[in-house]
């Protein structure tokens, strides 16, 4: 005879468990979803239950049971397990499945100090009662399982020692959108909030994680990305490390530019002492990043970035490698190496490089960035100065070096300071580009910070969003969904609060925002195009068209309203010069698709009313946020059609969007025969984005003899990125985490590394 199983409920009392009770809950999470099995899930979930367990593991193994039978045949298993765990997370936060209203909700938060007071100071109860119409509490069920599991790790208030959950998804939503609109006109306040609720909660804007997790809450920071510039003092380098705690701690990604520091053996007061170099700086910074661990929602996280001159270049290129000691590696911060094209040159012509510390040659790091004409004969003027400390290396041996490093580690970045500067949203005279941020997208301006009270000093901050592409049927939404996005993300500059009075500088004068896509992928599969054979290329060039025409229509048409962003006229903008004037015109070889918008039009717009935001767009990586709106990761080529992402909770499956309908469209990364068709639809996104691009190269070992990725191949695809215009390089993925690369061959040859046109910079 079967054995009876007994269940203990949340109040101790000791029942049968009722399968009945288990089957109704089951189907009532699978309404309307294909290829479920309830028999199946109760079979699997039945054999690992126990005498007298308590009913939050009983509805813990089920989730789990579900998520399992999550595959390419039974995608839909992925929305069950999200429903089951919304089940549990609304009874934790409610004690019972639906919410309470709005305004009991925001006024019992507010009393737990977990709300911002802001919410009931500014919104009556009227208001409350407007908003709550405007929840829509069903889309909580649209979710997939990793996306429930990523709020309910990472967005959703909760107390992270007890684990009690405080909110709903939706909730969210509305609360972020209230918040944002806090300071509109009473007469459109409201229609803004249901507007910009329903574009987030229907997945057609994406947030970023300082946005999700922190607008509604007493924390107000919301600047994904903080950049931060160092000069060669010591005040300056103590100033840097305090703001980097600062940021950290509230949530943001870091990017210090360290290129001024001086080498090693430099001279400190006319001789009296030596410098100890990079190194131990480094080392500093690193300990400031992981000093926060941002709330439990991300580890603190930093790139570094140097010119490629650098006298310390070699010591420097190295300094994650899993080989040597604590003492020469400083291994938990990323590095980006600065390129321009005179270094390119010499690696083409098979010249030497000559490297300097910073400290010994004046002028010469600051005409990296604002002039290349200066910089290249300031350059060769100090090579030719016997009296200056320098080491010459060969070219080719350098970025060898380099790209091994970044084929060994993945986390060695590239940075192109001339395509930075000379394809830009700012006048480098005015306000050069010298460094970017965590991941490679934002390129704004800095100045080096010497205390935390430099009123002169400027810390560059840019507020991240994103348009879920796969959602759009026509680029006219775009329109709409720019003039929210706009909108939302300006008031944020104003809304949010600043640790320091340089970053609050920088950014109330200049207004930074950033603006990229998510689910890029499914758009090209539903477009029925790839990104390997150049089938996407127009399609790609007509999307960011009117994506960046209609994110700086939003700029002006707010600029008209408010007024122009304080440092408008070091934009390039102030004088009618657009990215479409600026770009690299390589990409005309590989798209000669005309551009389908007014732009004249525009830009007299631009030049009358200025524009309310200095930059609009940037394309970053979104591997959290997009796993929200169950998208693929920002413009990157799904692995596979099932991805796992490891988590807290183990390894959550998510499938690509869509899959049934469209599995014989989608493009994956391993499939592509090589870099360069993404490369160039990078490239042709370039033309329009203002800022940069979170641009990834891809390796798979086993495409070439011995398992070795050649570096003619890994030269090849750098040379063609700078030849497209790209301004920065992200990650270097390589399949199965082999990390094989060709071993040093003294055999280079020009055609060695420069085939199919690599070499025309």
């Amino acid at each position: 005879m079967e054995n009876i199983l007994v269940v203990t409920k949340k109040n101790g009392k000791k029942e049968k468990i009722n399968f009945c009770k288990i089957s109704t809950m089951l189907n009532r999470a699978s309404k309307k979803l294909k290829n479920i099995s309830i028999i199946k899930i109760i079979k699997k979930s039945k054999i690992q239950f126990y005498n007298e367990i308590k009913t939050i593991h009983i509805h813990n193994i089920i989730i789990k049971t579900t998520a399992d039978l999550i595959s390419q045949d039974t995608p839909d298993y992925q929305y069950m397990a999200a429903r089951l765990t919304i089940f549990q997370l609304r009874k934790k936060a409610f004690g019972q499945f639906s919410p309470p209203s709005l305004y009991k909700h925001v006024k019992k938060m507010v009393k737990l100090k977990k709300y911002d007071p802001i919410l009931i100071k500014k919104y009556s109860k009227e208001e409350y009662y407007i908003m709550n119409n405007f929840i829509k509490h069903d889309r909580d069920m649209n979710f997939a399982y990793s996306a429930v599991k990523q709020l309910e790790g990472k967005y959703l208030i909760q107390n992270r020692i007890t684990g009690k959950i405080y909110e709903s998804a939706q909730f969210l939503y509305i609360l972020i959108s209230a918040c944002l609109f806090i300071r509109y006109p009473k007469e459109k306040k409201m229609q803004y909030i249901k507007n910009f609720y329903d574009a987030i909660s229907k997945f057609k804007i994406s947030l970023p994680t300082p946005i999700m997790s922190g607008v509604r809450t007493l924390t107000r920071q919301f600047s994904s990305c903080v950049l931060i510039e160092c000069s060669d003092s010591l005040n300056s380098i103590n100033a840097t490390a305090s703001s980097i705690v600062k940021y950290i701690s509230q949530k943001a990604g870091i990017g210090i530019n360290v290129g001024q520091i001086r080498a090693i053996g430099s001279p400190i007061r006319n001789g009296e002492n030596f410098h100890t170099g990079c190194i131990p700086f480094y080392k500093y910074f690193q300990t400031a990043v992981k000093s926060c661990s941002q709330g439990g929602i991300r580890g603190g996280a930093a790139t570094l970035f140097y010119p490629i001159w650098h006298l310390e270049i070699e010591s420097l290129i190295v300094l994650k490698n899993n080989r040597g000691i604590e003492e020469n590696r400083v291994r938990h911060v990323d590095y980006c190496v600065q390129i321009n094209k005179i270094m390119y040159q010499r690696l083409i012509n098979q010249q030497y490089i000559t490297l300097f510390s910073p400290s010994d040659v004046p002028k010469l790091y600051h005409y990296f960035f604002s002039d290349q004409k200066k910089f290249e004969e300031l350059y060769i003027q100090y090579e030719n100065n016997i009296h200056i400390r320098k080491k010459k290396i060969k070219s080719v041996d350098l970025f060898s070096l380099i790209m091994k490093e970044r084929t060994s580690t993945g986390r060695i970045y590239i940075q192109n300071v001339d395509h930075c500067n000379t394809h830009s949203a700012f006048n480098p005279k005015y306000a050069p580009i010298k460094q970017s941020n965590l991941c490679l997208e934002i390129t704004l301006p800095t100045s080096p910070i010497n205390d935390l009270n430099d009123k002169n000093a400027e810390i560059a901050l840019c507020i991240l969003s994103a348009l879920n592409l796969g959602c759009i049927k026509h680029l006219i939404e775009l329109k709409k969904l720019s003039d929210l996005l706009v909108r939302a993300l300006d008031e944020i500059i104003d809304y949010q609060l600043y640790p320091i009075i340089s970053a609050k500088n920088g950014a109330q004068n200049r207004r930074s925002i950033g603006i990229g896509v998510i689910n890029f992928a499914c758009y090209l599969a539903k477009n029925n195009v790839k990104y390997s054979d150049g089938s996407a290329n127009n399609l790609t060039h007509i999307t960011f068209e009117h994506i960046q025409y209609y994110l700086l229509q939003a700029s002006y048409k707010l600029s008209k309203e408010k007024g122009p962003c304080a440092l408008f006229y070091q934009t390039n903008y102030s004088k009618g010069i657009l990215p479409i004037d600026t770009y690299k015109k390589n990409v005309d070889l590989i798209c000669k698709q005309n551009l389908q918008l007014n732009w004249n039009k525009l830009r007299e717009k631009i030049k009358k009313y200025g524009l309310r935001n200095s930059t609009v767009s940037a394309i970053m990586p979104t591997e959290t946020s997009s796993q929200i709106a169950n998208a693929t990761n920002g413009i990157e080529p799904p692995r596979g059609y099932i991805t796992i992402k490891a988590s807290k909770d183990g390894m959550l499956k998510q499938v690509v969007p869509e899959y049934t309908k469209l599995k014989n469209k989608y493009e994956l990364l391993w499939d592509m025969p090589n870099n360069q068709g993404y490369l160039n639809l990078v490239g042709i996104m370039q033309k329009f984005v203002d800022q940069s691009i979170s641009a990834n190269t891809n390796y798979d070992p086993s495409k070439f003899p011995n398992n070795k990725i050649p570096i003619k191949i890994l030269l090849q695809d750098l040379l063609i990125a700078y030849k497209l215009g790209l301004k920065t390089l992200y990650y270097q993925n390589t399949r199965d985490d082999l990390n094989q690369y060709q071993k040093k061959n003294k055999d280079y040859s020009q055609e060695y590394y420069c085939s199919d046109g690599a070499c025309i910079l």
